[in-house]
């Protein structure tokens, strides 16, 4: 029986391909990994110049002046210079970093400026719209109220001077204003104006109407004692207005009339029916 031999590959040539071969695949990787390092770097310069000029942009932004300021609104007593003035020390340090509520809070702190509103205009510009205060009564010496009865203080003006005059305890301002608003509701269809109206202690209010009649209307039953005055003048007293020189109100069902002679005095009992 014949035996066959396998045939045998020679040695040789399997020894010499595998050393060409990893060369080639470390070349592979080393041009691989060179290439993966030079994309990070390009990457991250790319980053950095970009970097660079957005904080230079940032910088120039923030630098960046305002050139003008637009002030609106209905101005009597208050100059635009000085609005202005108020304004541009809150701007040195540029457009995006000018703080508007600050600003608003100065233009409002202004003896006439009741409230402001500030915005930016871009490139470079500031809006600023305000609203004088509307006095409605006078305050002490200086002071006045305005429809809220908070108070604010300015120079004595003559365009102010006709207006009534409110005076009472610490903050009372504002129970005042409310008092002499109702008041002038009552007396107004009567043709009778308040020019004073003060409060004491005890919270009893006096009021003075033109024509220099005194009208005490006591801290209580505020609607039940005008509308028992309204009855009584348009009965009886506006007949005799140019005589009447006090009114009390401060009675249970009527009221106590002081004329300007000092014997005439006299008590009235008034009934109010529906009247309001």
């Amino acid at each position: 029986m014949a035996v066959m031999k396998r045939k045998q590959r020679p040695q040789g040539a399997r020894r010499k391909a595998q050393p060409e071969a990893v060369r080639t695949s470390v070349i592979r990787s080393v041009v691989d990994g060179f290439s993966r390092w030079l994309n990070r770097l390009l990457i991250l310069a790319g980053l950095a110049v970009v970097g660079v000029l957005i904080a230079q942009a940032a910088m120039t932004l923030l630098a960046m002046p305002v050139e003008h300021i637009t002030v609106t609104g209905k101005l009597e007593h208050t100059r635009t210079e000085a609005v202005q003035a108020t304004v541009q020390p809150a701007l040195a340090g540029g457009f995006l970093q000018a703080d508007l509520m600050r600003l608003q809070r100065e233009l409002e702190s202004l003896p006439w400026i009741y409230s402001a509103q500030v915005r930016r205009r871009w490139p470079n510009a500031l809006e600023i719209h305000v609203v004088e205060q509307l006095p409605i009564a006078r305050w002490g010496e200086q002071g006045f109220l305005n429809h809220e009865g908070e108070i604010f203080h300015s120079e004595p003006s003559d365009a102010w001077r006709d207006l009534p005059r409110l005076s009472g305890p610490e903050r009372s301002n504002e129970a005042l204003v409310h008092d002499y608003q109702r008041l002038q509701e009552y007396l107004a269809p009567l043709n009778l104006t308040v020019t004073a109206l003060a409060s004491d202690d005890r919270g009893q209010l006096r009021a003075h109407l033109a024509g220099g009649i005194e009208l005490v209307v006591g801290d209580a039953d505020f609607k039940e004692r005008l509308s028992r005055f309204i009855v009584l003048y348009q009965k009886t007293l506006k007949d005799r207005i140019s005589d009447l020189a006090r009114v009390d109100l401060r009675y249970q069902r009527g009221v106590a009339v002081e004329f300007r002679e000092p014997e005439q005095i006299a008590g009235f009992d008034v009934t109010v029916g529906t009247q309001q």
